[in-house]
């Protein structure tokens, strides 16, 4: 009589948690969010579609790529719709990250990478590429059709500060997206870090411009995050306003500074 031989069970294979499998993770997170193509989708029509509308209202006679004071240049009118998409950009990095904590998915995130930090870095990783991606292309989009509408009084990718507008026009797209998506890590509530991006981003210059003496008002509004980012993507810079490579530094470093605080708080309090 033969007995057969019992194989004990094959032990769980753990992999590692590495960087790049978190990343694998955040992307596959990201693109199951009901909000995310809805979202991206109407960022892209506001910076078209606005920018379109602004370029067929503009005086086809203006001469060259930037813009007196007052006026908004043929630049500057393609890329009307900017700010629009900044608040659909950021929002969408909002929900990335605190929509985890409404729903409490944010544990099994930590459990599964228990350093905790490089699940901010992949969110950040992820959403940086795809918004800079896709700002990229909807600002060329923008840019070209509206100078088409234009005529003669078109700009041209080889005018001076226009590559940079738009390409900065995308830099500053991923920048809003990052600030959203850490402010949500910071704050852990989607409407209290909605409201907090969109005063900062679009509220606290108006305010400034009212209270503040007229004697501090300009060198304080120039430094706020919408001013700075401003600077970078506009072709040419009034008196009052920083260099673009300044105002890009300044505009890093808010980014950079809600950053630290939302990986501080991701890594010292409880999800």
């Amino acid at each position: 009589m033969s007995t057969l031989a019992v194989q004990p069970p094959a032990a769980p294979v753990r992999l590692k948690v590495t960087q790049a499998r978190v990343i694998r993770s955040e992307w596959i997170k990201f693109w199951s969010l009901r909000s995310t193509v809805v979202t991206l989708a109407t960022a892209v029509t506001l910076l078209i579609g606005i920018g379109l509308l602004a370029a067929s209202m503009l005086d086809s006679g203006a001469a060259g790529p930037g813009e007196g004071p007052g006026e908004l240049g043929p630049v500057g009118a393609s890329l009307a719709g900017l700010t629009f998409a900044q608040l659909a950009f950021g929002t969408l990095g909002v929900l990335f990250m605190a929509s985890e904590y409404s729903t409490g998915m944010i544990r099994s995130s930590l459990s599964a990478v228990p350093k905790r930090l490089p699940v901010l870095w992949g969110k950040i990783t992820v959403f940086a590429a795809v918004v800079f991606v896709i700002g990229l292309a909807a600002s060329a989009i923008a840019f070209t059709g509206g100078q088409a509408l234009l005529g003669d009084g078109a700009a041209g990718w080889s005018d001076p500060g226009v590559a940079r507008a738009v390409i900065g026009s995308a830099v500053i797209l991923a920048g809003s997206g990052v600030l959203g998506l850490a402010l949500g890590a910071l704050l852990r509530s989607t409407p209290a870090a909605i409201s907090t991006l969109f005063g900062a981003m679009f509220l606290l210059s108006g305010v400034a411009q009212l209270l503040l003496p007229e004697s501090v008002r300009d060198s304080v509004v120039q430094y706020l995050p919408s001013n700075a980012g401003s600077a970078f993507t506009s072709v040419t810079q009034g008196a009052d306003a920083l260099g673009p490579w300044a105002g890009l530094g300044v505009f890093v470093g808010y980014v950079v500074a809600v950053v630290a605080g939302g990986a501080w708080r991701l890594k010292r309090s409880d999800a």
